[in-house]
């Protein structure tokens, strides 16, 4: 008797999960063809290179992988470092939106902008969550492909007198 409601019930919960799953496979949000996010989404993998900043030169990782059932491309920038930041690109709506989450412990949110140069994926600042009137934060990043295993990012950081510097990496994808 005991097996045979322990069998019941298993059945039961097998039942729900299944059709809750079915369920979210049917109100997925539509993500609208974005020809920007499908470039960023080449760089699926691991890349290692250097960051050019005031003239030296430092070696530098980042990794891209895709998340979130093919909705969202998440990376990593010095991972494992205590200096590690995060960004996830995603889509709104038409629009491509980035979420950095920065070791200056804010996380702006910047939007692609239009451009002609299908080579290049230029997102602008939009707003953000933990940043104050003067608060160091990430204005914007452009990110440059030279073919399927060369890239550049270029991130333009705002210090507290609204002066800009711009952090260059080159990344090679890793073999």
């Amino acid at each position: 008797m005991r097996l045979m409601k322990l069998l019941s019930l298993l059945a039961l919960i097998f039942t729900v999960c299944l059709g809750m799953a079915l369920l979210a496979e049917e109100h997925k949000s539509a993500i609208a063809p974005n020809p920007s996010f499908d470039k960023m989404k080449t760089l699926d993998g691991a890349w290692v290179g250097n960051m050019l900043d005031g003239g030296k030169e430092y070696p530098a990782t980042t990794r891209f992988t895709m998340v979130s059932d093919g909705s969202a491309l998440m990376s990593w920038l010095g991972e494992g470092t205590p200096y590690e930041m995060v960004t996830v690109f995603h889509m709104d709506g038409p629009r491509l939106m980035a979420t950095h989450y920065c070791a200056a412990h804010n996380q702006p949110r910047m939007v692609a902008a239009p451009s002609g140069d299908p080579n290049r994926v230029d997102f602008k600042f939009k707003d953000g969550t933990n940043i104050g009137p003067n608060d160091v934060h990430m204005q914007e990043v452009v990110f440059i492909f030279d073919g399927p295993d060369h890239h550049i990012q270029e991130w333009t950081s705002m210090d507290n007198h609204g002066k800009l510097s711009i952090g260059r990496f080159d990344f090679r994808r890793k073999k």
